[in-house]
């Protein structure tokens, strides 16, 4: 087939100016298509925009409401930590004022002992009656064992007892005379005492084997 040559193109659109509307129409609604999707782009990626910068608006909010509670939460343990610091130096100070308070009762509680055996010292002297004297000793030393109960201190039973490791310190064995006396108590060579339930002194004893 013979191409047509651009003059028989006009000669042809000259003639047939209708099929030359329809290719302009064409034309157009093309152009038209491509600036309603080159619109549509544009709009799809505004509308991305637009959500990237909400995300970014609440991420930067969310950072500083972070920031925030974190500044509150340290400033209560800050307060917290102060608070535990002086409730322990306080409580330090408590425990060291009652046992000084302790000591204090127990040393006051001594002084008419000592006042007794000062006074027993000095009529001792010139004592002639050695049964006044040994009277004047058992009573100071029923005396004292009173005040060591009003802070209850107790002699712990040892002799005639079983040997029990909870309150007694061998000292040493000896051979039991009777059956019944074997694993007990048969001599103390130093009393034990305690305080309340607590052994503040073991007592020394001779266990029978």
């Amino acid at each position: 087939m013979e191409e047509k040559n651009e003059e028989q193109v006009q000669e042809e659109q000259v003639q047939n100016p209708e099929v030359n509307e329809e290719k302009q129409e064409n034309t157009d609604n093309l152009s038209e298509k491509e600036e309603d999707t080159d619109k549509s782009k544009k709009s799809i990626f505004s509308r991305k925009r637009d959500k990237g910068k909400e995300k970014i608006q609440e991420l930067e909010a969310e950072i500083e409401r972070m920031k925030a509670e974190k500044a509150e939460l340290n400033d209560r343990f800050l307060r917290l930590f102060s608070e535990f610091d002086n409730y322990k130096k306080r409580v330090s100070k408590e425990k060291l004022d009652l046992i000084a308070t302790a000591s204090e009762k127990v040393l006051v509680s001594l002084l008419p002992v000592i006042d007794d055996f000062e006074r027993a010292i000095a009529a001792n002297e010139k004592a002639e009656n050695i049964d006044s004297i040994k009277e004047g000793f058992t009573l100071i030393y029923n005396k004292l064992i009173q005040m060591m109960k009003r802070f209850d201190v107790e002699e712990i039973q040892a002799k005639g007892e079983e040997f029990n490791t909870d309150f007694h310190e061998a000292v040493t064995h000896f051979p039991a005379q009777k059956e019944e006396d074997k694993g007990k108590v048969i001599d103390v060579t130093e009393k034990g005492y305690k305080l309340k339930d607590k052994v503040i002194r073991y007592a020394k004893v001779v266990v029978g084997q």
